[in-house]
């Protein structure tokens, strides 16, 4: 049967990684790759365990792309008059002409 501690609110680096179950060389490699939620204090880390509790629930970084895809589709006639007034407003068309 597996023990069950209670965390404190705030982690440290190796707290995080027995938490996560991983060496603490792959904490710090997301960490580096900004891919873990945690603020840096000096040479320490410190990591909210709320935080890490929601980053674990929320979406990969896949999901978040997939769930926008399409999302500005409707936009595309606005886009399209505001590129023309910022080139309006340059004086000079967006594809320049060979003459």
């Amino acid at each position: 049967m597996a023990t069950v501690t209670t965390l404190p609110d705030v982690l440290t680096l190796d707290e995080l990684a027995d938490y996560l179950r991983l060496p603490g060389d792959a904490v710090r490699n997301y960490l580096e790759r900004s891919l873990i939620p945690g603020r840096q204090i000096g040479d320490e880390w410190r990591f909210s365990r709320r935080v890490i509790e929601e980053w674990l629930r929320g979406p990969t970084g896949k999901q978040a792309l997939l769930s926008q895809a399409g999302a500005f589709e409707d936009d595309a006639e606005d886009l399209r008059q505001l590129i023309d007034s910022i080139y309006r407003d340059r004086g000079r068309p967006e594809v320049e002409e060979n003459v």
